[in-house]
């Protein structure tokens, strides 16, 4: 056995005999509970790294941990799970040492892939000169941004150098 969830306010304990285990109201779940409040297929628990992680698998009425409604969470000794508006304290003794999981790794989706690349800062800074090229007045506007010829960088060109070097990430 590799823990429980104890009901709180009563009732018997319910024991975690498997590594992963499908917590719903359909009656093939690992865990079933039949309340009207939990989805069929309402999330799951999976041993990773010798810690309990809870996973909602997009239920109606979520997964909360210590009473923050969660989408993944590990779970230490003692938290307070809530199954839709069923309570359980987690009773199990870890299995590893170290520290859980998601305190080292970092969640690859927690991330945009353009942030990830280091790219997505460089973007929205362009956006925004665009952005404010637009509302600048043609007299302000760089000769780029009206057709004309670049003349070299007069006056024009300075004044919007001083409105975007603050927002272009070189």
């Amino acid at each position: 056995m590799f823990g429980e969830l104890v009901p709180v306010g009563g009732g018997d304990p319910i024991p975690l005999l498997r590594e992963r285990l499908l917590i719903g109201r359909r009656s093939r779940c690992d865990i079933h509970l039949d309340f009207p409040n939990v989805s069929s297929q309402h999330c799951e628990l999976e041993m990773d790294s010798g810690y309990w992680q809870v996973r909602d698998l997009r239920s109606t009425n979520g997964v909360k941990v210590n009473g923050q409604r969660v989408e993944v969470q590990v779970l230490m000794p003692g938290d307070k799970l809530t199954v839709g508006k069923h309570e359980f304290e987690v009773v199990y003794r870890p299995l590893s040492d170290g520290p859980p999981p998601s305190l080292t790794e970092e969640d690859p989706f927690s991330r945009s892939l353009l942030e990830q690349a280091g790219l997505e800062g460089r973007r929205k800074a362009q956006r925004r000169s665009e952005r404010l090229k637009k509302q600048l007045p043609p007299a302000v506007q760089s000769p780029s941004a009206t057709g004309e010829p670049d003349d070299g960088g007069g006056e024009d060109t300075e004044i919007l150098g001083w409105l975007t070097d603050d927002d272009v990430a070189e």
